[in-house]
């Protein structure tokens, strides 16, 4: 049993429970508990359907992401990416998030879209991977994460390729705190001319 069934069958039990204690502690005719029975499985129904909508069009994702929520390493594998005309449609991966296979001056690399972040960070290695002139010896910025404050050093990406995505001269933050994560954040995101959630794909349109 995955998270997402065991959390319906929590749901339910919980909502019998609940039922059945509503119509214990009342004394009523039996047409009027069968009413009464009826109307909290339809409410209770409800609130599930609104809580499963809401996780399918990823605005619980998107919420988790600007409140910092932690994220682990990227899935194995990842859902694959849909073009769609010039945009591309990336699924939601098992985890809730938005992973996008790119590529960094035409080096592979695996990204976490998060739109909560204000800055493009990459890891260490995949800096390192790409050529990026960073100086660890230089005086670094200050940033505020999940896990607190981690000094990070700038950097710039000549090319930043998802797809028929591309952005050019992106500057990023690079820093060993972030380990294998990279992410892209808001300034990459801004530049596109539309970006948003739709029936559970990330959507992003040059």
């Amino acid at each position: 049993m995955d998270g997402d069934q065991a959390a319906s069958t929590l749901w339910y039990v919980l909502a019998l429970v609940l039922v059945g204690s509503a119509l214990i502690g009342r004394r009523l005719a039996w047409g009027s508990l069968l009413r009464l029975a009826l109307l909290w499985v339809a409410i209770f129904a409800g609130l599930f359907g609104l809580f499963t909508l809401a996780q399918q069009q990823g605005y619980l994702t998107g919420r988790w992401a600007e409140e910092g929520g932690p994220v682990s390493d990227a899935p194995p594998t990842l859902p694959p990416v849909r073009a769609e005309g010039q945009a591309i449609r990336i699924p939601v991966a098992r985890d809730g998030h938005y992973w996008v296979e790119a590529s960094i001056n035409g080096t592979p690399a695996r990204f976490l879209i998060d739109s909560g972040a204000t800055v493009t960070a990459l890891s260490e290695p995949t800096a390192r991977a790409a050529g990026l002139n960073y100086d660890i010896g230089e005086p670094g910025v200050v940033m505020t994460t999940a896990n607190g404050k981690v000094e990070a050093r700038r950097s710039s990406i000549a090319t930043l390729t998802i797809g028929p995505v591309t952005a050019s001269d992106l500057p990023v933050v690079v820093s060993p705190a972030f380990g294998e994560m990279n992410v892209i954040g808001m300034n990459m995101l801004s530049r596109l001319k539309s970006w948003g959630v739709q029936n559970g794909e990330m959507v992003l349109t040059p």
